[in-house]
C-alpha cells in the first residue's frame, strides 16, 4: 500500500507532464521510466563506490571517469537550460551503453528519446523523482504500480494492464514455485510476472518475517526465499513483447520489484523468428505460463510460425496464442490465460480443433467465466480464464460463473461489496467432480463426454441450469375489480377538486 504522501507526489508529477504538453499516458510513464532509470544507475554506481572503498578494491564503473557528469547526482544540480541540454543530448544517447553489470535493461533503451522540451518541466520531474524512495525495497515496487495504474485511469491503453485482482487469482490458481520457470509470451507491463514475485514473497515469508508499516499494513519479507535467490534473479521469470515501450516499462517494473536483470525480450512470439532467436525457450521449456494475450482479430498468416498454423489453421491471434502456450510448456506444465468468449464456442474449424486438442491431448482443468465489464471502459467483450495442464487427457472440466469481481461493471469501475473471486479460488481448491454436480450453482463439473457431444463447446451457458421461480397471479376477474375500484376513487377525487374550483 502506497502512502498518501507518495501518491500525491506521483499525481503532481503526472499533472506537471500534462501541463507541460505531454498528454499521452504511455509517453508520460515512459519518460518517467527513463528518468527513474537514470537515478537507479546513479544509486548503483554510488553503492559500488562505497563497497570498493570499504574493500579497497577497484570496480568496473557504469559511468567512465570522463562521463561522471552524466550521473543523476551531477546533472540534477544544473540550471534548467543546461540540464535539458545535457540530459537530451548526452544522457539519453548514452543510455544504451550504460547498462548495469549483467543487466539487460540497456537493450530496451537503445531508441530512448527525451520528449520533454520545456526546461521547467524537466527540473520539476527530476526534483520529484529525487524525492521518491527508490532505495526502499518495500516501497519502490508499489510506487511504480501506482504509476502504472494511471494507464487505466487516464483513459487509454487499458488493454495493457490486466486488473491486479484478476492477476492474483490466476497466479494463485497456477501456484508457481520458486524453483520453476514462468513465462508470459505477451507480457505488456509485466503484470503477471510481478504478480508471481508478489505471490512467492507472501507465500515464502515466515511468521517472524511479517512486518508492519506505519499504517498497520503487513509487509512480507520473503525471508524463506533466500535459498532460491539466484534462480529467481536469473531464470524464474521470462517475458516477451513486440512493443518497445511496453518492454521498457516491463523491465523497470521488474527491476523495481527486485529483479536486477529482467528477462524480457523484444519478440513477436507468434512469428517464425521466435524459434530461431530463442530455440530453447520456444518449446517444452516452461513450468507455468500466465497471459492475457492480445485478441484484436487477425494477423498476416504468412508471418506466423508454421508449427502453430499446422495445429490450428487460422489468422486469429487468440487461437494462435493458446497453441503457442501449449508448445512453450513442458509436459505437465500449467497455464492460466484470458481469452475472449468466442474461443469457447466459436464454430469454425480452427475453434473446434483447438478446443478438441485441449480436451483430448491435454488436461483442461477449468473455465472461469468473467463478467463483460472486467476490462471496461476499454473493452466490453466477455472473457474467460482458461486453465489447463499440458499432456494427458481430460475427464471432467470445472466451470465457475463469476458475476461480480469487487468493482462496478460500468465504465467507472468503482469498488462494490459483491466479489466472487475469493469464492472462486476457495471452490477451485475444494473442487470435486463427485460433489460439484449441481449446475444451478456458480461452480460445477461437466464430463468430457458431454462436451464432446456438444462439439467441444466450452461456454458456461451451454451447461449451466437456470432455475425459474414460478410466479402466482390473481384471477383476471379479481384484477379487473381492483382496477375498477381504483378508477372510481380517481373519478371521485376529480369531482371533489372540480367542486372546489
Amino acid at each position: 500500500m502506497l502512502h498518501k504522501e507518495l501518491q500525491n507526489k506521483i499525481d503532481k508529477l503526472w499533472t506537471d507532464f500534462w501541463s507541460g504538453g505531454i498528454t499521452n499516458p504511455l509517453s508520460v510513464i515512459e519518460q518517467i521510466t527513463f528518468l527513474i532509470f537514470a537515478r537507479l544507475l546513479d544509486i548503483r554506481e554510488t553503492n559500488n563506490e562505497k563497497i570498493a572503498r570499504r574493500l579497497g578494491k577497484s570496480f568496473k564503473r557504469i559511468f567512465p571517469q570522463d562521463k561522471q557528469y552524466l550521473r543523476w547526482s551531477s546533472f540534477r544540480h544544473l540550471g534548467p537550460d543546461e540540464m535539458l541540454k545535457v540530459v537530451r543530448d548526452e544522457v539519453f544517447p548514452a543510455f544504451k551503453d550504460l547498462a548495469t553489470n549483467g543487466s539487460t535493461f540497456g537493450e530496451y533503451m537503445k531508441d530512448a528519446q527525451l520528449l520533454i522540451q520545456k526546461p521547467a518541466l524537466l527540473v520539476s520531474a527530476v526534483t520529484t523523482i529525487e524525492e521518491l524512495p527508490l532505495t526502499n525495497d518495500d516501497t519502490k515496487g508499489d510506487l511504480y504500480e501506482y504509476l502504472l495504474s494511471k494507464l487505466t485511469t487516464a483513459g487509454i491503453a487499458g488493454q495493457f494492464r490486466t486488473p491486479r485482482h484478476i492477476i492474483e487469482l490466476m497466479v494463485k490458481i497456477t501456484a508457481p514455485k520458486p524453483t520453476e520457470k514462468v513465462a508470459d509470451p505477451a507480457c505488456g507491463t509485466a503484470g503477471f510476472l510481478v504478480g508471481v514475485i508478489q505471490h512467492l514473497t507472501k507465500e515464502y515469508t515466515s511468521q517472524q518475517g511479517v512486518l508492519t508499516d506505519d499504517e498497520g499494513n503487513k509487509i512480507y519479507s520473503g525471508d524463506l526465499l533466500e535459498p532460491y535467490r539466484d534462480h529467481i534473479q536469473q531464470n524464474l521469470l521470462t517475458g516477451f513483447d513486440f512493443d518497445a515501450s511496453m518492454l521498457r516499462i516491463a523491465a523497470m517494473n521488474l527491476m523495481l520489484h527486485g529483479i536486477d536483470s529482467p528477462n524480457v525480450h523484444y519478440e513477436d512470439t507468434l512469428s517464425n523468428a521466435f524459434r530461431e532467436h530463442y530455440p530453447l525457450l520456444a518449446s517444452d521449456y516452461f513450468d507455468v505460463i500466465l497471459a492475457n494475450p492480445p485478441f484484436k482479430g487477425s494477423i498476416d498468416f504468412d508471418s506466423v510460425d508454421p508449427s502453430l498454423t499446422g495445429k490450428v489453421k487460422t489468422k486469429k491471434t487468440e487461437l494462435l496464442f493458446i497453441t503457442l502456450m501449449l508448445r512453450m510448456l513442458k509436459l505437465g506444465g500449467r497455464c492460466a490465460a484470458i481469452v475472449p468468449d468466442g474461443v469457447l464456442f466459436g464454430a469454425s474449424k480452427a475453434h473446434v480443433s483447438l478446443r478438441k486438442a485441449l480436451i483430448e491431448e491435454n488436461q483442461l482443468e477449468g473455465i472461469i467465466s468473467l463478467p463483460s465489464g472486467v476490462f471496461k471502459p476499454y473493452a466490453g467483450v466477455s472473457t474467460a480464464i482458461v486453465i489447463f495442464t499440458k499432456g494427458g487427457a481430460t475427464e471432467n472440466v470445472w466451470f465457475y460463473d463469476v458475476q461480480a469481481d469487487g468493482y462496478s461493471l460500468d465504465d467507472k469501475r468503482t469498488p462494490v461489496e459483491q466479489n466472487d473471486l475469493p469464492d472462486a479460488f476457495k471452490k477451485w481448491q475444494q473442487r470435486d467432480p463427485q460433489k460439484d454436480s449441481d449446475r444451478t450453482q456458480k461452480n460445477f463439473f461437466v464430463p468430457a463426454d458431454e462436451i464432446r457431444e456438444n462439439n467441444y463447446d466450452l461456454s458456461i451457458n451451454r451447461y449451466k441450469e437456470i432455475v425459474y421461480e414460478e410466479e402466482e397471479y390473481e384471477e383476471p376477474k379479481v384484477i379487473l375489480t381492483k382496477l375498477k375500484k381504483i378508477e372510481n376513487e380517481i373519478f371521485d377525487g376529480l369531482n371533489e377538486i372540480e367542486e372546489m374550483l
